[in-house]
């Protein structure tokens, strides 16, 4: 390339003390000669946003005085980039680490067609080696989220999603349809938007020589995030469901309530009393819709 469009890397950090070190040095060996870097903190209360702070100078900080989520936190960041006159906004997530030419994999292949308006490396699990994303697909009929995890032999190609982990966005995008939709505290917001993208025209791809690694942290707080799951879930298809196919979803959904309900009353299952709560928390959410 002889052109390097300005890249602004959002790495937004919660708690993150036990990978943030490791992902951002790995970020600062990128290749790409035209970057910035921002971290944008959701009032960490485990000194890292400290640590990053001393070991990492060149860093553009912007400390949350409270944990506003995923949505809303990168947002911040987002718009921090795009009044400096971002070409491209990297969300990266704060338990990952960098091959060192991933991005300028990935921004050959952007300027290679403008309609590709979001890219992802492939993905791999830090620990287990094997692939974590490889693309995404929506499954509509059973509400959920599928990940590829077969890699494909072509330069790039399309995705129905492509997750928050590692997000290229061009800044047109933005432009264009928004930021992150703030009602997804936690997770779903990346489906929400890639579906907003491809409406608008754009492409979702995944780029096959880009390759990161996902040492996955929620994983450590599975409760949190299984109530996260079953709230963002049901938003996302209230929002994006086809008109064709929302019969199916109302129905869909109640029968889901009613496995819950036998869960909690004749299982006894803990994680049952999860999904029951979240359930309830949705219904208070969409009555303020």
């Amino acid at each position: 390339m002889t052109n390097y469009p300005k890249v602004f890397v959002i790495i937004l950090n919660y708690n993150g003390k036990d990978v943030i070190k490791k992902c951002l040095t790995s970020v600062f060996k990128l290749d790409y000669p035209n970057l910035e870097v921002v971290l944008v903190d959701n009032n960490s209360a485990d000194g890292s946003l400290e640590m990053a702070k001393a070991a990492f100078s060149k860093i553009n900080f912007i400390k949350n005085e409270e944990n506003l989520g995923f949505g809303a936190g990168n947002n911040i960041g987002i718009r921090f980039a795009l009044e400096r006159m971002a070409d491209f906004v990297l969300l990266l997530n704060n338990d990952t680490e960098v091959d060192k030419d991933f991005l300028t994999k990935l921004i050959e292949v952007a300027q290679a067609d403008e309609k590709i308006g979001v890219l992802s490396p492939v993905i791999f699990d830090g620990n287990s080696k094997q692939i974590w994303f490889a693309g995404g697909k929506i499954d509509w009929l059973r509400m959920r989220t599928r990940h590829l995890q077969k890699a494909q032999t072509e330069d790039y190609y399309d995705s129905d999603f492509i997750t928050g982990c590692s997000m290229l966005v061009r800044a047109e995008v933005f432009k264009q349809i928004g930021l992150l939709d703030e009602d997804f505290f936690l997770y779903w917001e990346d489906a929400d938007f890639s579906v907003r993208v491809k409406k608008a025209g754009f492409k979702n791809v995944v780029v096959s020589g880009s390759w990161i690694y996902h040492f996955e942290k929620s994983e450590q707080a599975k409760s949190n995030k299984i109530y996260w799951l079953v709230i963002s879930g049901l938003i996302f298809f209230k929002k994006n469901t086809p008109f064709w196919l929302k019969p199916w979803i109302k129905t869909y959904v109640a029968s889901r309530k009613i496995k819950n309900w036998l869960d909690v009353m004749l299982k006894k299952q803990e994680m049952a009393l999860t999904v029951q709560k979240a359930y309830k928390d949705y219904q208070s959410y969409a009555k303020l819709k």
